[in-house]
């Protein structure tokens, strides 16, 4: 029987082994990842373990990230500036 399980949502894994908070997969498609901020290339049939709380029973979207308030706040006092200075620019 082969359980079919979606890593981070997007990316096809069969369960090898279960374990502890831990799981053997193995991958079913080629795909990108990152380990320890780097890189990682995964091929079909690389056997990889991922944290239980990777895996879902659906493909899902991942959540769009949200800038934070204070990002917002500072992105458009620069945008009033920057615009406010060619205004003084234009007139004299």
């Amino acid at each position: 029987m082969m359980e079919v399980q979606y890593y981070k949502g997007v990316h096809r894994v069969r369960i090898v082994t279960r374990s502890e908070g831990y799981w053997i997969v193995e991958a079913l498609e080629d795909f990108d990842d990152s380990v320890n901020d780097e890189k990682v290339h995964v091929r079909k049939g690389e056997r990889r373990i991922v944290p239980v709380e990777s895996l879902s029973l659906q493909k899902t979207l991942l959540p769009t990230v949200k800038e934070h308030a204070y990002e917002l706040r500072m992105e458009k006092k620069l945008k009033r500036l920057v615009a406010n200075d060619k205004a003084e620019g234009t007139e004299t």
